[in-house]
């Protein structure tokens, strides 16, 4: 019999399978969910999200400190003002929920008005200098829950923005151009308090609407009608972006007339 090969005798090593490249991707991805859900979580439950207690001492002494770190340069330490800043005395707590929660304040960088952003602070701060603000010198305060539920009169609320409002922000709330670089926002995706305390306060080139001019009932009505607006299903065709006449009309000036020069040179071509 043939001498077995010496290689045969050795035990075989047993080959390992390869890992497959979409096991790593597979890997990250877990790795993705499992953080953006425990963030998630966190968020939910984080402290900015509790309410705050805009009469007291501690609120409003960690309001001062926010003020004087992020706001004072132009405000002054005492909200008089600066050449960089308009004074702050008498505006409230609404005006800085406004300013802050859009984003708007801290300023970016100078121009005709101050931009919407993501904002800089959470609810918790925001509300913090809100109170600091409004114990220095009184003023217009934060709406209650109550002024903006959306239970009002949607018929009478749009009757109200097209009186006061639609010849700025346009009549389906969609925004506009005005003067001198300067706009009136889109109001589709702004919240009802903002809303309320913008019509409070007259933020950049809006007027103040106070309670003797549109009540805190009609302000109700409006915000229920712009909200009521925005979950309409457009009918009719294209929105054109809610623009109104100025957008029918350019879109009618470019492809109407377009027609009827393409029609023109079709009819001069087939007589040539």
């Amino acid at each position: 019999m043939a001498a077995m090969n010496s290689d045969d005798t050795k035990p075989r090593r047993r080959k390992r399978g390869r890992r497959s490249p979409l096991a790593s991707v597979a890997l990250v991805l877990t790795g993705l969910l499992i953080t953006g859900g425990a963030y998630a979580l966190f968020t939910a439950t984080s402290p900015a999200n509790a309410s705050v207690d805009m009469t007291s001492a501690q609120t409003i002494e960690q309001g001062k400190k926010l003020f004087a770190a992020n706001c004072a340069t132009c405000h002054g330490l005492n909200l008089s003002g600066s050449d960089a800043g308009p004074s702050l005395i008498g505006v409230g707590a609404a005006a800085v929920d406004f300013q802050v929660g859009t984003g708007r304040m801290p300023l970016a960088q100078d121009g005709p008005q101050a931009e919407v952003k993501p904002r800089v602070f959470d609810d918790e701060a925001t509300l913090q200098m809100a109170a600091y603000v409004a114990s220095i010198s009184p003023g217009p305060g934060i709406p209650a829950s109550s002024d903006l539920a959306l239970t009002g009169d949607a018929t009478k609320g749009a009757e109200l923005f097209r009186i006061n409002c639609a010849m700025c922000h346009n009549v389906a709330g969609a925004g506009g151009a005005l003067t001198e670089g300067k706009y009136a926002p889109n109001l589709q995706n702004t919240s009802a308090a903002h809303i309320y305390e913008a019509m409070l306060t007259g933020p950049q080139n809006m007027p103040v609407f106070n309670d003797d001019n549109i009540t805190p009932q009609e302000k109700q009505d409006i915000i229920t009608a712009l909200k009521a607006q925005n979950k309409d299903a457009g009918v009719g065709g294209f929105q054109l972006g809610s623009l109104g006449p100025v957008a029918e009309g350019l879109f009618l000036w470019i492809f109407g007339l377009g027609a009827v020069i393409a029609f023109t040179v079709w009819l001069t071509a087939k007589s040539n």
